[in-house]
């Protein structure tokens, strides 16, 4: 096992994590905002004991990568992975992102990954393309209000705001009857606080306001959507049910009453099923 930096080539630091053996198919799990590749430890060890080799990055802006004041967009955060792929020389891997880490995922297979022959499929876990932001073509969308909001939040007080977040939408806390885990709060906030304000105040407008269409049609590769009917952060109508008709090669899978943080609350489920999928 190893953990290292990739420098790219405008010079930020990219913090990675890569266990396993160098011989077995990678998966490479993209992380959403405002998190680290600490939100994928779950599943790193669960297919790190199915014999896979697993790896991790910190987004630029995010945990131990560095805090940088440029290139906080997908096409950036796209490139940032395939430094780290092209570093450890990762074929034939699976790419799985969540949330902001799904929008990564599509940009880096649709921009970097089919011609070299480096991804063999792709799983876009509640994830924000085609486009989360609400215009005259995404009338469904979630009005640029609500992100200005977050906007306001973060800059007023971050940490009250990463608190608010992780105990209330992100994993469904705020439902009648949750079980709430003051732990998975804690380590949602401990890793919200790790990374740059700035860099995590102008992810809002990348996780937003960036439309994929295009990045979904040029996926070529088998990928799995899946998605909760209760994710209160990325509406699911405007998400995933819009993914699955922009894909040559996909399939979706909608779980009842499940939340945005989802791999967390429901791993059990979750893990199992991407197992399937990546064995298929």
């Amino acid at each position: 096992m190893s953990s290292g930096y990739v420098k790219t080539r405008d010079g930020t630091e990219i913090f990675y994590k890569d266990w396993g053996p160098r011989d077995a198919q990678p998966i490479m799990f993209h992380h959403g905002w405002p998190l680290t590749a600490d939100d994928w430890d779950t599943q790193m060890l669960f297919f790190l004991a199915n014999g896979y080799r697993v790896v991790a990055h910190d987004r630029r802006g995010h945990g131990r990568s560095s805090q940088v004041s440029t290139g906080n967009d997908m096409d950036h955060y796209a490139a940032d992975a395939f430094a780290v792929a092209e570093h450890l020389d990762l074929r034939n891997a699976v790419h799985i992102g969540h949330s902001t880490g799904g929008g990564e995922v599509a940009r880096y297979v649709a921009k970097f990954g089919q011609p070299q022959g480096r991804v063999a499929k792709a799983v876009l876990v509640s994830s924000v393309p085609p486009l989360m932001l609400k215009t005259a073509n995404n009338p469904d969308g979630t009005p640029l209000s609500v992100f200005d909001g977050y906007r306001a939040a973060l800059a007023v007080n971050r940490a009250a705001f990463y608190t608010a977040v992780a105990s209330g939408p992100f994993y469904g806390f705020n439902r009648p009857g949750a079980k709430v885990s003051q732990a998975v709060i804690d380590n949602w906030w401990r890793q919200g606080m790790m990374g740059g304000a700035f860099a995590q105040y102008e992810g809002i407008k990348a996780f937003s306001e960036t439309d994929q269409t295009a990045d979904l049609k040029a996926i070529r590769v088998p990928t799995l959507v899946l998605q909760g009917d209760d994710d209160q952060v990325v509406p699911y109508t405007d998400a995933s049910e819009l993914q699955i008709k922009l894909l040559p090669h996909g399939e979706i899978k909608i779980y009842k009453s499940f939340p945005h943080g989802m791999l967390t609350t429901h791993a059990d489920v979750i893990n199992l099923d991407l197992l399937a999928f990546i064995r298929k």
